[in-house]
């Protein structure tokens, strides 16, 4: 069993906008929608399970029966904090399905996620029991204490970008958050990140540059201009 929690817990306070960023309307389609629609369509997808912001539960429902996302099993109250809406989308789930299944934990906000992707993030997980979407660091990495002036740079052959989605087993991710909570960990910023500080490994899955997280008014921009590009005919 392939599950694909997509998280949708944050208010999108960084967006400036009356509606959480999950919810706005990008032509004439929610942010959501476009997520969910791509865990639809993937063959390997067998279960689409949300977690979401209080009071828009029937929102969420509602737009899946308009856009006939017929995968959703599970709409999971959301956290104060990322770490928190994870922890309970994994334990609801722990509820039905077995440990060894698969959970590719999916920012909501990230509508341009591919099939490839996904697929890679979930051949990963099944090899390593564990795959993290990443891409390639392409920029100079400068070293700073005040943000303002840097006197030391860091090798970027050594740095990825992590994306989402992140894949687990399920037993696996449950377990994490039970050490975590014992350990005092509350706040951490992604399940990678958890991993991390409870002294685990993670593999590397295939990202995508085009796997934009929408965070700013800017990213909503861009976002509606991938929606429009297709690739020159010429390019391999």
């Amino acid at each position: 069993m392939n599950i694909a929690l997509i998280i949708a817990g944050g208010s999108g306070a960084r967006m400036h906008q009356d509606v959480p960023k999950q919810f706005l309307t990008v032509n004439e389609r929610p942010v959501i929608v476009y997520t969910m629609q791509v865990f639809q369509r993937h063959p390997d997808i067998d279960v689409i399970a949300v977690v979401c912001l209080e009071g828009w539960e029937r929102v969420l429902l509602a737009y899946a029966r308009q856009f006939n996302i017929t995968k959703l099993r599970h709409i999971i109250p959301g956290g104060a904090n990322g770490q928190t809406s994870i922890r309970n989308g994994v334990w609801e789930l722990e509820r039905h399905y077995s440990a060894d299944d698969i959970v590719l934990i999916h920012d909501a906000i990230r509508p341009m996620v591919s099939a490839d992707v996904i697929s890679d993030c979930l051949i990963r997980t099944q090899q390593y029991g564990c795959a993290i979407a990443a891409v390639p660091c392409t920029e100079a990495m400068m070293q700073t204490e005040d943000g303002v002036v840097s006197s030391g740079s860091y090798p970027r052959d050594k740095l990825k970008r992590t994306q989402t989605p992140q894949g687990f087993l399920l037993g696996k991710i449950c377990d994490l958050h039970r050490r975590a909570l014992a350990a005092g960990i509350t706040n951490s910023v992604a399940s990678c990140t958890l991993s991390i500080e409870l002294g685990e490994q993670v593999f590397f899955s295939a990202g995508s540059e085009k796997n934009i997280k929408l965070t700013t008014v800017e990213d909503i921009d861009i976002f509606k201009a991938l929606l429009m590009a297709r690739r020159s005919d010429w390019l391999k």
